[in-house]
């Protein structure tokens, strides 16, 4: 269950609906008048005791937060991708994903869930979507409405994925934020579509989200490894519809484990740190115009890892993994466990 609205309908007619739905429609209202928190580490030192402890997701990843452990967890980066946050309104414990295809949604939502559902709790489940602005070739018709079809974009059908699961399942969802599609979508004076948020973020112990940027001092740790990760990743089947799973709840620490990149990519990354800013934003995003500011020199800083370091067993000698231990709030120190 997601909301009465939804009764009886399906796939686009639900997301239109929940677009139309006047609690929703507040809520976005609200959301977009809210200053977006912008989550920075100060260089200052001994400023780590004033940080919260923060745990970042990156695309195609999730992670499962326990209130006590952690006070903010959040994603960004997101345009055509739908940052998602799940929370037990009783136990406070909440899940975040960064969802970028319809692929993982179904088999992502189950892993999201892990933690956060029992099935003996009567709790509600509260539900905060952020990003997939409006990308549909379509755009608004003459008379100012808004039509969509699942053909239109990456957006919509990552949307309309995400919606049909939740309302498939027999737990107790209520959808607080609906912040996609023309929601947050701004356009400027000559139509161009851009979002209006890329990601955000959710304090665990009061439930309240709010939009966010991170710059590179929070998105740790272990930042190039993680984006490396996200293309080794679609070259293995067994990762196949699968969020990729790093945080570890109980343990408040990161593990990646070991995996392995092909010379293919080291190819590719060697032909295209060479190209120019608007070749790699046309040949790497789904959303070329939309993009975040440092989207191209992130994906130069991977490849020019990648051209260093060939050989994939170098980051993970004896093929261990890569454990991270918490120092501070958003600070870690990788481990010898």
């Amino acid at each position: 269950m997601i909301t009465e609205t939804c009764d009886n309908v399906q796939g686009g007619d639900m997301v239109t609906a929940l677009l139309e739905h006047d609690h929703l429609v507040d809520a976005s209202r609200l959301f977009c008048a809210t200053t977006e928190r912008k989550c920075s580490v100060p260089e200052e030192s001994g400023s780590q005791s004033n940080v919260q402890t923060c745990v970042y997701v990156f695309q195609r990843e999730y992670a499962i937060v326990d209130p006590a452990r952690v006070k903010i967890v959040g994603t960004d980066e997101a345009t055509t991708c739908v940052g998602i946050v799940i929370r037990n309104s009783i136990s406070g414990m909440t899940s975040c994903a960064h969802l970028d295809s319809p692929d993982v949604v179904d088999i992502g939502l189950s892993q999201m869930l892990s933690l956060v559902s029992d099935s003996d709790d009567e709790a509600i489940l509260d539900v905060h979507l952020v990003g997939a602005f409006d990308d549909s070739a379509q755009g608004n018709d003459d008379d100012g409405s808004e039509q969509y079809s699942e053909m239109d974009g990456y957006s919509f059908p990552l949307c309309i994925k995400i919606v049909e699961k939740l309302d498939e399942s027999k737990l107790k969802f209520q959808i607080q934020n609906f912040q996609v599609l023309k929601n947050n979508t701004r356009w400027d004076s000559e139509g161009n579509a851009y979002p209006i948020f890329h990601g955000l973020l959710v304090e665990t112990s009061s439930g309240s989200v709010v939009p966010a940027s991170f710059d590179r001092s929070t998105r740790c740790p272990d930042e190039i490894l993680r984006r490396i990760r996200l293309g080794a990743s679609f070259e293995n089947p067994r990762l196949a519809g699968r969020l990729l799973d790093t945080y570890e709840t109980q343990a408040d620490r990161f593990v990646i484990k070991p995996f392995s990149w092909s010379m293919r990519q080291v190819h590719i990354a060697s032909v295209m740190r060479h190209r120019s800013d608007l070749e790699i934003l046309l040949t790497t995003s789904t959303s070329p115009t939309a993009e975040v500011p440092d989207f191209v020199d992130n994906q130069k800083r991977v490849w020019e890892y990648l051209i260093q370091h060939p050989d994939w067993k170098e980051a993970f000698p004896s093929k261990a993994p890569r454990v991270f231990k918490r120092t501070g709030g958003t600070s870690w120190e990788m481990s010898s466990e």
